[in-house]
């Protein structure tokens, strides 16, 4: 068994309760949920089945592309 390792956002919805979840290394995979947990769990099989797909394809498996970076930062306004 191999293993991959991915990047993952998950973002509140703007229009309804739900999260968005999806892999920036991974262009066209994404998936949603009702809850965080949710949406981790679909993002998950969202990503399998999106390698799974790239493998029978005999496409190169992204990895090791770290494109995300997220801070908190925090700024003073007279």
């Amino acid at each position: 068994m191999k293993y991959y390792t991915f990047e993952v956002v998950v973002e509140k919805e703007p229009e309804d309760e739900g999260y968005s979840a999806y892999s920036p290394t991974l262009p066209g995979c994404f998936s949603n949920g009702r809850t965080i947990e949710e949406a981790k769990r679909n993002i998950r099989e969202a990503v399998q089945a999106h390698l799974a797909s790239l493998i029978a394809h005999g496409d190169a498996v992204p990895q090791n592309e770290h494109l995300v970076h997220v801070e908190e930062l925090t700024v003073a306004i007279p």
